[in-house]
């Protein structure tokens, strides 16, 4: 299965950037099956960290290794 890529990430940042931008307004926002509310401003702010990292990471090319462990 092939990862996910950068388009694919910056619309799912995109999706709950809007889901958070609701909510911040006292409003719910419905996403596929599941609705919002202002309860769910935790799990909305955590999905959209996780998108923005992913965005950031797919921007930069990938993973980094900057400290490999000592060998031998």
């Amino acid at each position: 299965m092939a990862g996910i890529t950068l388009a694919q990430a910056e619309a799912k940042l995109a999706t709950w950037l809007t889901a958070e931008e609701a909510v911040a307004t006292n409003q719910s926002y419905t996403h596929g099956d599941y609705t919002y509310t202002r309860a769910n401003a935790a799990e909305i702010t955590n999905k959209f960290v996780f998108w923005d990292k992913q965005v950031k990471r797919l921007t930069r090319g990938g993973i980094r290794v900057t400290h490999a462990p000592p060998t031998g």
